[in-house]
């Protein structure tokens, strides 16, 4: 007994000094520092790794670095959704500061000329922590990083910032790192606990690992679509880093990863070189690591393929991606195969290869800086072989959809011009300013081809990632190939249509539903109490077609007289970017105004459901959708809640990626609401929970049972995960006369799928208006047996229980906030719940 106490003592006061290490725990031997440069624990009053840093804490402590460091600036880019700073440092030499605009100017230059000096210039590193929020060894490691380039003293630093410009972003979410932070350290003890067991690792839904709206944001580097994610993109556009790192975690028993990932999964667009430079790079890395004792591996997992993320985005851009994973401690101290895993071991190996990469630029500087010349010479030689080739894309129909792909390009310095006039190609009509033209022959010509390639063959069936992002076929625009004659003026400023109501009238008002920003109209209009109607036939009025799903707004017997509401239109029509056409008279060739097939809308009251055994990111995706872009405020209604919650006050909920969040009781009251005239609208594997618990009778089709034939023990998990369909896009074909297709012009429509979820098409066909074609595939991967499963199944159905209905979607139509060309399917399923 006497034994077991002294060991039991000997713990606790190693777990509590574990959490008292001081800075030479993770600094280099041997240094002399500066005195004048605070360290951290005297400006946030801990030290490093005994606390999870707070984002503001961090904040504090760059700025007060970047006062008294003539080696550091600051700069404010921008905030989160939270009104969080988005701070960057820039740190080098004082006499590089002094000319760093030069300094920039003459690196940026080098990617644009055939002759450059590579020898006396500085190579450039951008240095991002912990965009995954509760991932944070990575901005802890920040804080001594920055200490020790501010304060570190002697040749071989000055040496180091002589030759490099580091951008140095300490927090790539600080909206994630906050919340995580404030769990850790709100659960950690005076002793410390290192049972997996305990609430301290154990975090409550969402998490901290997403933004504000729950997006993982290292999947946003292509599609910019967040606030964060626009501040370093600029940054990087502005700069075009040799080398960019992204620290991250991974799992507890796990050890430390760094790039190159598996080999034969890097994106074919990739040069090999930028592959043997990460190869160069990890050594200096496996050196640090080996001096400090610690455990590693490369090359066995992760990959290099979705550009969209912070390890491969800079791979189509002329630099080098590197991704970090350190094992994770998830708190102050866990237990782990590997023995006790500390918080402050976790930083100290993020801090050491941060330190490694900074080592590697300096000793291979002239070799990544001859390189990113290279890639750009190349591109160029590329490029000037397409001479005028050019790529059109638009819609007819919709110029804000139009806009929003081509604000990505221009967030991306990729350039555009307008039509001269308006086209046709290839049986599709592009009209000016509704349309875009890019030309190949331009500089980032590599980064447009991974932006609007289609590619269906792999050197490998497996992805860490999703496998196809064709831009044009996410937001469901014609394009196609075409040259420079039908171009006009280069874009410089971007703007979208005006909007406004044409005229004013005493008898109604008109407007298509095709335009994005549709839904957010029809909502101020349903909100302010002006009664709304959406016509179920298309007709002519004043010579005008008019399409399903035209939206009409009769004067008469309006809350408002018809000069309040011609003003009221006016200035939401202006605010949604829409046309509102004036008709003075209810006779139509086609269907009269007055018709039945004008049916009354109601003004959509949204509960979506969120919390325990519902994925956070879908859940965020469309309340980001609704709250952002359609000024629609849903009620996000916890599970825990809903027993207690009075569901009367919605007529639609929303439940996306689930099967597990509601007992037998709530099932029961769920199913009670609908059969009371309400409408669950629901998303991929909540269809299994509602097929199971009889909601709605789902006809899945078996999937074919795979034997593996001449698959060895060791590759068996890689032939189950090529069975997975981690994110491709698939053809389907549309009836734009079903309520849930009201807005889109073409009879086929593109759809994201990373499901299994097969659905057999009704023997009906009415009851079938999205189905996938005998040939779906259009873009990125899909086993062969999958494949076959697919073809000609339904990604949509809808059926009627009581008063209300379900509206059922296999997979996700709001993907990662870009996805805008099926956004609509979700809007359309929400305004026109009893259309269906």
């Amino acid at each position: 007994m006497q034994r077991i106490a002294l060991f039991f003592l000997f713990f606790s006061f190693t777990l509590f000094s574990q959490s008292q290490t001081d800075l030479s725990y993770y600094l280099p031997k041997g240094i002399v520092y500066d005195a004048n440069i605070p360290t951290p624990k005297s400006s946030i009053g801990h030290e490093v790794g005994e606390w999870h840093i707070t984002h503001d804490k961090l904040v504090q402590y760059m700025r007060e670095l970047a006062k008294v460091s003539d080696r550091i600036s600051i700069e404010d880019r921008g905030q989160t959704f939270e009104g969080r700073p988005l701070i960057l440092l820039t740190i080098t030499s004082p006499s590089n500061h002094s000319n760093l605009d030069d300094i920039k100017k003459q690196h940026i230059d080098a990617t644009e000329t055939d002759d450059t000096k590579t020898i006396n210039r500085p190579i450039v590193v951008y240095q991002g922590f912990s965009i995954h929020g509760n991932e944070s060894s990575g901005s802890n490691a920040a804080l001594a990083l920055a200490y020790y380039l501010a304060a570190a003293e002697g040749s071989e630093i000055e040496n180091l910032l002589n030759n490099t410009v580091i951008l140095f972003d300490p927090s790539l979410n600080p909206d994630g790192l906050q919340r995580f932070a404030y769990w850790a350290n709100t659960n950690r003890g005076t002793n410390l606990n290192a049972d997996p067991n305990d609430r301290e690792f154990n975090e409550v839904w969402p998490g901290g690992r997403t933004n504000h709206y729950w997006f993982d944001m290292n999947r946003d580097w292509l599609p910019v679509q967040l606030p964060e994610s626009r501040s370093r993109i600029k940054t990087f556009h502005d700069w075009l880093p040799n080398i960019l790192t992204d620290h991250h975690e991974m799992g507890t028993n796990a050890s430390f990863f760094f790039q190159p990932g598996i080999p034969s999964r890097t994106h074919p667009l990739t040069p090999k070189l930028n592959q043997e430079l990460t190869k160069s790079i990890a050594n200096f890395h496996a050196k640090a690591l080996d001096n400090i004792g610690s455990l590693y591996y490369s090359e066995e997992s992760f990959d290099d393929f979705y550009y969209g993320k912070g390890s491969t985005f800079p791979d189509i851009n002329g630099g080098i991606g590197i991704l970090f994973e350190q094992a994770s401690s998830r708190g102050h101290v866990q237990e782990s195969e590997n023995g006790l895993l500390t918080f402050p071991f976790t930083i100290r190996n993020q801090f050491t290869a941060a330190l490694s990469t900074l080592e590697a630029a300096n000793s291979m500087r002239e070799d990544i800086l001859t390189y990113q010349h290279n890639f750009y010479k190349n591109a160029r030689k590329e490029a000037s072989k397409e001479g005028n080739k050019a790529i059109i894309f638009g819609d007819e129909k919709d110029a804000a959809k139009t806009y929003h792909l081509a604000e990505i390009l221009k967030r991306h310095k990729i350039k555009f011009h307008h039509l001269k006039s308006d086209i046709s190609l290839e049986g599709k009509t592009y009209k000016k300013g509704y349309s875009y033209i890019v030309p190949k022959n331009q500089k980032n010509t590599r980064l447009i081809n991974a932006m609007f390639e289609k590619r269906t063959s792999f050197q490998d069936s497996l992805f860490y990632d999703i496998s196809a992002w064709t831009f044009p076929l996410a937001f469901n625009l014609d394009y196609a190939d075409t040259n420079m004659k039908m171009a006009s003026n280069l874009v410089t400023e971007l703007t979208h249509l005006p909007g406004g109501v044409r005229s004013k009238s005493d008898y109604a008002y008109l407007f298509p539903w095709n335009e994005y920003y549709a839904p957010k109209l029809l909502h101020s209009i349903l909100k302010k109490g002006i009664r709304a109607k959406v016509s179920m036939k298309n007709f002519k009025a004043n010579g005008k077609s008019y399409d399903y799903g035209t939206i009409m707004i009769p004067v008469q017997n309006q809350e408002l007289d018809a000069s309040a509401l011609y003003s009221f239109l006016n200035t939401i029509a202006k605010k949604s970017h829409i046309t509102i056409d004036a008709v003075s008279t209810g006779l139509n060739d086609g269907i009269d105004l007055g018709s039945r097939n004008f049916r009354a809308l109601e003004l959509p009251k949204i509960a979506l459901l969120v919390g325990d055994g519902v994925t956070s990111y879908d859940a965020g995706e469309i309340w980001h959708l609704l709250d952002t872009r359609y000024d629609i405020v849903p009620t996000k209604l916890d599970t825990k809640n809903f027993s207690r919650a009075d569901l009367s006050r919605y007529n639609t909920i929303i439940m996306v990626n689930s099967n597990s969040a509601l007992d037998e009781g709530n099932t029961k009251k769920l199913k009670q609401w609908i059969q009371d005239g309400g409408s669950l609208i629901a998303y991929r594997n909540t269809l299994r929970w509602l097929n199971s618990n009889e909601l709605m009778k789902i006809n899945f089709k078996k999937r074919k049972t795979i034997k593996a034939k001449n698959i060895s023990f060791e590759d068996r998990s890689n032939f189950r995960g090529a069975q997975v369909i981690g994110g491709a896009i698939f053809e389907t074909q549309l009836d734009r006369s079903h309520p849930i297709n009201f807005g889109y012009k073409n009879d086929k429509l593109a759809m994201f799928r990373n499901t299994t979820l097969f659905i057999k098409p009704n023997k009906n066909s009415y009851n079938n208006p999205i189905q996938y074609t005998a040939n779906p595939l259009l873009s990125g991967y899909i086993s062969e047996e999958n494949l076959d499963s697919l073809k000609q199944t339904i990604p949509f159905k809808t059926e009627r229980i009581g008063r209300g209905n379900i509206i059922a979607f296999t997979d996700n139509t709001n993907f990662r906030a870009f996805w805008y060309g099926t956004n609509k399917l979700l809007m359309n399923a929400i305004f026109f719940r009893n259309e269906m």
